[in-house]
């Protein structure tokens, strides 16, 4: 059988935050791995020291490179000269796949790939919505807009790349069927993360961990703790651990039964309290619910996007994201852990399907076939 040949991949993508830049990063280290040839492009001006410190121990990995331009979130006139330095950029790296993440490094990846196409470049152009602009209302003028310009971007489409059923659908109905080449695969996590961990004897009841803005449902979840307590008569406790452009607002409208603590990684977060709880409003596939139940932490999250394909449809952990809602099952939760964790997905069932290695490969066939190789 003929060895596989080396590949030279570009993941283009905006903030180096969150749930997109852990995907990019397990990637990252996959890719690696299977000897292809790795290079990053994204936002110089997101993220704090802990991102700092993640994409500074991703240097050494990457042989073509990190670059990182100023970007702004929304695309547009302002935009244009970030927009031509990425270009040059991606057209100096050569890349045999460029692949976007999220709204702007997908227009980035798919519209600078078509460019390099016509200078003959066999380059293959990938697209990871990871929710982004599929959370728009397709009913609102801007929603409209942005879900047209999804539809004509698929002929600068190679390959569509969706983390979960649930994304695929909301594209399927909000922009069309996808008229380019698509795939399911979902989010995996490395062997050394199917572990439990431990608590601390002092751990909080309750641990919200994210990005601080309204997207996430902090609020829902400092509203939904003190309804808990004045409900049950309860002291409980809780951890906020993430940062964002909330954070301030978040910190004031929180009770002293709350800690605030700036990012860190998340195995160390779960050691701080009993129970992960996940308060978005929308989602596409999270890592961090798969991250903390693969630690052997009980789970309660929102019934929104791919989340029930992890913990299945009819999951007790299950709750809208309301904060009456999410009251009612903290304190149901809290009254007997032990018990709710049995009705949890176990870690073997989840290594089953979250597996990074599973990922990886299906992906690396897709580019593979892209690329007719």
């Amino acid at each position: 059988m003929a060895e596989k040949p080396s590949l030279r991949i570009v993941h283009c993508f905006r903030a180096p935050v969150g749930g997109i830049f852990r995907h990019v990063r397990d990637l990252i280290e996959a890719q690696v791995k299977a000897g292809h040839k790795v290079g990053v492009i994204c936002d110089a001006s997101t993220g704090g020291d802990f991102e700092e410190a993640l994409l500074a121990g991703l240097r050494d990995r990457l042989e073509l490179g990190l670059k990182r331009i100023a970007m702004q979130r929304q695309i547009g006139p302002g935009d244009a000269m970030a927009a031509l330095r990425t270009y040059r950029i991606i057209k100096k790296l050569q890349p045999d796949v460029l692949h976007g993440h999220g709204a702007k490094g997908g227009t980035y990846a798919r519209l600078f790939g078509s460019w390099l196409r016509v200078s003959g470049s066999r380059v293959a152009r990938f697209y990871s919505p990871h929710g982004g602009s599929l959370h728009y209302d397709p009913n609102s003028l801007q929603g409209r807009v942005i879900f047209r310009v999804e539809r004509a971007m698929e002929k600068m489409t190679d390959r569509i790349i969706f983390v979960s059923a649930f994304e695929q659908n909301v594209y399927t109905k909000k922009v069309g069927e996808p008229r380019c080449g698509f795939a399911l695969i979902y989010n995996g996590l490395a062997d050394s993360e199917f572990e439990p961990i431990v608590t601390l004897h002092d751990a909080a009841d309750f641990l919200f961990i994210g990005e601080m803005r309204v997207l996430k449902g902090p609020d829902i979840f400092i509203a939904a703790l003190a309804k808990a307590n004045s409900q049950s008569g309860q002291n409980l406790t809780a951890v906020m651990v993430g940062d964002g452009k909330d954070r301030t607002r978040l910190v004031k409208q929180a009770g002293a039964d709350i800690r605030f603590l700036m990012p860190m990684k998340a195995h160390e977060a779960f050691r701080l309290a009993k129970v992960v709880v996940i308060p978005s409003r929308a989602e596409a596939l999270p890592y961090i619910v798969i991250e903390a139940l693969a630690a052997g932490m009980p789970v309660i999250a929102s019934r929104v996007g791919g989340i029930p394909e992890i913990l299945g449809d009819d999951s007790p952990a299950l709750v809208q994201p309301d904060a009456n809602d999410l009251a009612i099952k903290m304190t149901y939760v809290i009254g007997d852990i032990r018990a709710y964790k049995q009705m949890l997905p176990s870690i073997g069932t989840l290594k089953q399907k979250f597996g990074i290695e599973a990922m990886a490969t299906r992906l690396e066939a897709e580019y593979f076939a892209a690329l007719k190789l």
